[in-house]
């Protein structure tokens, strides 16, 4: 399967987890797969009180500079890891 095929096969199964990924893992794989279909972060980021958007726009933002290439790589990789740990439904 191709880079591509593989990524959306991973951003199909993240979905069918057995259980949930801790916060940390969750904000792991939003950084890599907003880097690898947007590119680097294209927005403001958010306001203070706005802990969950500013905790992602944060996971985003520091892949700035990263292909998207290696960005859906890591993506695929940290999946595979997941479904590992947690099992698929």
């Amino acid at each position: 399967m191709s880079l591509e095929e593989n990524f959306q096969k991973a951003a199909e199964d993240v979905k069918n987890l057995k259980g949930k990924p801790s916060d940390e893992d969750l904000l792991e794989i939003y950084g890599y797969y907003k880097q690898a279909t947007i590119g680097d972060c294209n927005t403001d980021k958010p306001g203070f009180f706005d802990m969950k958007g500013k905790a992602k726009w944060e996971a985003w933002n520091k892949l700035k500079g990263s292909s998207q290439d290696d960005s859906k790589e890591k993506y695929i990789a940290k999946v595979k890891s997941l479904i590992e740990s947690l099992g698929l439904n």
